[in-house]
């Protein structure tokens, strides 16, 4: 059964409730006695590796040349 607390609860014992989620509770932020939200843990996403794709894409020189004129109007709604 999910741990359910009202909003202003919520509001204040936020950081005591996310250490509940991490901990494997089910916690269910309601409104008036109405269930709105429900607190879940986040996965690991794992390590982050920004150089994963470095070498491998290349942008011409080209990329930073002025657009068109016509692609600039389609851009501003003319």
């Amino acid at each position: 059964m999910p741990h359910v607390v009202n909003v202003h609860e919520a509001k204040t014992q936020l950081s005591r409730l996310l250490a509940q989620v991490e901990a494997g509770e089910d916690v269910v932020i309601a409104r008036r006695g109405e269930p709105v939200a429900r607190l879940v843990a986040c996965k690991p996403t794992g390590k982050r590796h920004p150089d994963v794709l470095k070498g491998r894409i290349v942008i011409p020189d080209s990329f930073f040349d002025p657009l068109p004129e016509e692609e600039l109007a389609a851009g501003e709604g003319s």
